[in-house]
């Protein structure tokens, strides 16, 4: 597995940043040549589902994702926790996103450990420094805008 930690503050509060991260459709945005489905209904939270398909033209992959677990910001911790976990062949592992507030705005941090599937372990470093670099690049757009 190639485990990866991104961590942003942001003058968001976290209300407003956990909406920007978990509103998934907006992640086709921020990742190049990637398209999110969503295939549950609205609202997002425990169950939901969808995919990420990468590529150009008829060449890409899927790589489908499950919510599951789901704590928007609020309440007396006040941060928010969601987990994703990846459910593919060709693509898997998980992600956790966690929001908390930091001073008048709110800190995010996004971690993830994949498996591309055929890829030799020897190359999981080159993976998470790929991951921190396209999913920070990510992070930032969606937290700008």
């Amino acid at each position: 597995m190639a485990p990866f930690v991104i961590q942003r503050d942001t003058a968001l509060p976290p209300a407003e940043a956990w909406r920007r991260l978990t509103t998934w459709e907006r992640h086709t945005a921020s990742v190049p040549f990637t398209r999110i489905a969503v295939t549950t209904p609205p609202p997002s939270g425990i169950g939901t589902v969808f995919t990420a398909h990468t590529g150009v033209g008829r060449l890409g992959f899927d790589d489908p994702m499950r919510v599951t677990e789901w704590s928007p910001p609020g309440g007396s911790a006040g941060g928010g926790h969601c987990r994703l976990e990846k459910t593919g062949r060709f693509v898997t592992g998980w992600a956790e996103i966690d929001v908390v507030p930091r001073g008048p705005g709110s800190r995010v941090r996004w971690r993830e450990e994949l498996r591309v599937w055929h890829l030799p372990h020897a190359l999981d470093r080159l993976t998470a420094v790929t991951g921190r670099l396209v999913f920070g690049r990510a992070l930032d757009t969606l937290l700008a805008g």
